[in-house]
């Protein structure tokens, strides 16, 4: 079975302009994403998928600088640019990934892979939430193309598998149980606000490790309160 990642990225973030780029670090936060997704088992392929607006051309500037597969396709239909991204690699598996996410638990990521070989199911449902930002979704290729087909809201179009857990009896699902070292749901290890930037900062400096554990970094943030404190006042927007 073929399993892909596509990493969404784009520049034109309302509350942190240009976050796929920004500096964390000794590295920059695309650098984050990418490294830690290639090291996601069962992949064969890591693909960042940004839009065609111009603003974007750094994004693809920055693919080519590092050898990285960039697709650009459309803005605000996230889904249409995901499916036609697929389309070019084949793959009976997607891995959806976003690049507001610089500490994503490729580890997490290969078990689910493992659970989507063995059980060829059409998506995988985590048993309980994780701290916003460590987590992917992995899906079937075919379940992509019939939420393509179906999803015509624009909460669909702009949230890829949203369509999926609101028809949950159309898809074919297997539950992923989830660690419990990461049940940690109120923590934030996203990148959207500039509370975020500072609290993923002083995580990434104490770390300098891409390939830090996921694990390792929520147990940071628990021994270190004034850290994981920096934004947990920061509410997500909704779906609408």
């Amino acid at each position: 079975m073929k399993t892909i990642a596509i990493i969404q990225a784009r520049m034109g973030s309302s509350r942190l302009p240009g976050k796929v780029l920004k500096r964390v670090g000794n590295f920059d936060n695309l650098t984050y994403v990418t490294e830690r997704s290639k090291k996601i088992e069962g992949i064969a392929e890591v693909i960042v998928a940004t839009s065609t607006r111009r603003n974007d051309d750094s994004v693809e500037s920055w693919c080519n600088e590092h050898n990285i597969i960039c697709f650009r396709g459309s803005e605000d239909d996230v889904l249409d640019r995901y499916v036609q991204c697929a389309k070019q690699h084949d793959p009976d598996y997607v891995i959806r990934i976003t690049a507001d996410c610089p500490f994503v638990d490729y580890e997490m990521a290969s078990e689910m892979v493992a659970i989507m070989n063995e059980q060829q199911v059409d998506i995988i449902d985590l048993t309980s939430d994780v701290p916003r930002g460590l987590a992917v979704e992995v899906i079937s290729f075919r379940a992509l193309q019939y939420i393509h087909e179906n999803g015509s809201e624009k909460r669909h179009r702009e949230h890829v598998t949203f369509y999926a857990y609101e028809n949950k009896n159309e898809f074919k699902r297997v539950a992923y149980q989830v660690p419990l070292n990461r049940l940690y749901p109120k923590l934030r290890i996203t990148l959207d606000t500039e509370a975020d930037y500072n609290l993923i900062s002083n995580v990434a400096v104490h770390f300098n490790d891409l390939y830090v554990s996921s694990a390792d970094v929520i147990q940071y943030l628990l021994d270190h309160p004034e850290i994981a404190k920096l934004n947990e006042h920061i509410e997500q927007k909704p779906v609408i």
